[in-house]
């Protein structure tokens, strides 16, 4: 969701101008998951992938690259970073990446030079192992694997003698590096180093030395063994996963690529909903973490927004799509943990009952951008306009709104919208679930009354001469002549029945006109003028459609359509997967390539939900939410 640099914003954050919301405590559970999470040996930096940093104290090895086959001034790899597509950028491969970082493993080309990063635990300690790869450089590289501290934390880091030393507290921690040392050399690291040349495999230990062939073994013994989706989610989620100081917690961002283009992190609303969700396949206090934090991130007025990143700056004038209770349900379904809907449920009523009072318009909701909520973002030109409504859908440039009305005297855009109301349906049904295990009666009466209220509202969108749920213009009061799978959300919400659910399915879903076909589902039906654009939201396919999607399958007797989706959206996820690693925020709804076009990140979380419909459908996972 690409916004333009907000210069005016960042420097009023600077400046100390705009009352910045504080972090709320933690309870102890939580405190606890968090202390679980961040410690020991990981790739937790979010500036690069050959980098290995220690929790709590901030030690961290960095692994770059000297090129010295060119004449190249500039030729020093420092950092490398999933997803770049620049012509000197480097081409990463990512391996497997355990939950906990006991197994990493990466291959690094740049400029004609490869290189293999292996990296385990053996106990308290890290190892790790640069093997070269091809090349066609007439000299071999340097490897240079520097030491420092990260996030201003205190100690120190020295050379002594023929190891480098971390000291903190008056705990100390050796690092040491197979090879011999070549002839001192000008390099840009300001930082205690090794440098070897990569004629053959460097091995570098902390806490003793360890020889090649011993630190090959702690390797060998480390390495998970290839698992399908599941461990391919793992992988993802790894390499994703990060540690953010400001706010002192572990979280999985979009992408590494996002998040150091965006200061350091950016954590999206349903993104990061879906981040815990994927978590949940192996990681429960990955998963916990995710879905509290993006809570934490909400606005005084109780919404969760759009987006948030460093020094406070989120979208304080718009949300998006609603699948936090949802998710919470599904989290305690899973893992029976009462105290994490104890922590989330006063943040998702908030947000729950902000959308009732802020974006409800003739007994329907609607989009919409608050541009008077404070701080505001005075460099954000979608703030007040119909493109920041847009946004609040999540579906950037969705055909959906193409020609849409938008009310600028109060930021609304009045069409009914049936995914919308699809998915804050649901989210009433399993936050009113949520209130009864936790003892809430009142609150759970009121959401009951909203889920009842909403659905009968949604029921009129039902169009029986197309046999499915359409948005409408709330000024004209024609339907939308765009379909979308959002046009399927109203089966999660258990709102249509039995005989409209199997129409949507055999008319629209499986129709190959439509949204059928060898890849699925595009986020416009095929028969859309729209769909031959194929650049985001545009008829490319998303992760998050096709698990929204599944979910309401799962609501009804359509054990064909969802089988078929399941297995559909995982022989997509792998084409790329298997071939270059690639886990793409969308694909080409034509040829399954994601890597077509530079607005699909190639290592964005979301789409190993694309895999992970594959495990729902092999373990039957109970349903996010009943009917």
């Amino acid at each position: 969701m690409p916004f333009p640099r907000l210069t005016a914003l960042v420097a009023a954050l600077a400046a100390g101008t705009l009352p910045l919301r504080a972090q709320a405590p933690r309870s102890p559970e939580y405190a606890a998951t968090q202390a679980r999470l961040a410690r020991g040996w990981n790739s937790w930096d979010v500036a690069s992938v050959t980098a290995q940093a220690r929790l709590p104290e901030g030690f961290t090895l960095r692994v770059g690259l000297k090129h010295n086959s060119t004449l190249d001034s500039d030729a020093f790899l420092a950092d490398a970073l999933l997803g770049r597509r620049g012509k000197d950028d480097p081409v990463i491969r990512p391996g497997p990446h355990t939950w906990a970082g006991s197994y990493t493993e990466v291959a690094v080309s740049w400029k004609g030079d490869s290189f293999t990063l292996k990296t385990a635990h053996a106990g308290d300690d890290l190892v790790m192992l640069v093997e070269p790869g091809p090349s066609n450089a007439s000299v071999p590289p340097t490897v240079v694997v520097s030491a420092g501290l990260l996030w201003n934390r205190p100690g120190s880091v020295a050379r002594r003698g023929s190891h480098l030393e971390f000291e903190q507290g008056g705990r100390t921690i050796p690092v040491y590096c197979t090879g011999a040392e070549p002839p001192v050399a000008t390099l840009p690291v300001a930082a205690p180093y090794f440098a070897r040349p990569l004629t053959g495999p460097i091995g570098i230990s902390t806490g003793t030395f360890r020889t090649v062939a011993e630190i090959q073994q702690l390797l060998l013994r480390a390495r998970p063994a290839p698992g399908g989706p599941r461990a391919a989610i793992e992988t993802v989620m790894g390499w994703d996963t990060i540690y953010e100081p400001s706010k002192h917690r572990v979280i999985s961002p979009v992408s590494r690529l996002w998040s150091s283009n965006w200061g350091g992190y950016v954590l999206f609303d349903w993104d990061t909903f879906i981040a815990a969700t994927l978590a949940s396949s192996g990681d429960r206090d990955l998963a916990y973490a995710n879905a509290l934090e993006i809570l934490d991130e909400a606005t005084a007025e109780g919404f969760v927004p759009n987006y948030a990143r460093p020094g406070g700056w989120k979208s304080f004038d718009r949300s998006e799509p609603p699948i936090g209770g949802v998710t919470l349900l599904d989290l305690y379904r899973r893992f029976g943990d009462r105290w994490v809907l104890r922590d989330a449920f006063p943040a998702l009523l908030r947000w729950n009952e902000w959308w009732d009072a802020h974006r409800r318009q003739d007994g329907y909701l609607v989009l919409g951008t608050d541009k008077a909520n404070p701080p505001g973002n005075p460099d954000d030109p979608s703030v007040g306009t119909r493109q920041g409504a847009i946004y609040e859908s999540g579906l950037d440039n969705s055909p959906m709104y193409d020609g849409a009305p938008f009310q600028a005297a109060t930021g609304r855009m009045p069409v009914a919208d049936a995914g919308l109301m699809g998915l804050y349906v649901a989210d009433c049904k399993a936050l009113a679930a949520i209130a009864d295990v936790l003892g809430k009666t009142a609150e759970g009466a009121a959401l009951r009354r909203r889920a009842e209220g909403y659905g009968a509202r949604l029921q009129s969108l039902w169009d029986e001469a197309t046999g499915i749920y359409r948005n409408r213009n709330l000024e004209t009061g024609a339907l939308s002549p765009h379909l979308s799978p959002t046009n399927f959300y109203p089966l999660l919400a258990g709102v249509a029945t039995p005989a409209q659910a199997d129409r949507m399915v055999r008319e629209h879903l499986m129709n190959p006109a439509e949204f059928w076909g060898e890849w699925v589902i595009p986020a416009i039906a095929r028969n859309d003028p729209a769909f031959k654009d194929q650049e985001y939201w545009r008829g490319r396919i998303w992760g998050p459609m096709n698990y929204l999607v599944y979910l309401g399958l799962r609501k009804y007797d359509q054990p064909e359509a969802r089988r078929q989706l399941a297995a559909k959206s995982l022989r997509l996820f792998e084409l790329e997967w298997n071939a270059h690693g690639h886990v793409h925020e969308n694909y080409n709804a034509l040829t399954g390539q994601g890597d077509d076009v530079g607005s699909s990140d190639r290592f964005y979380h979301w789409g190993a939900l694309l895999g992970y419909l594959d495990l729902l459908e092999q373990t039957n996972q109970p349903q996010a939410v009943s009917p």
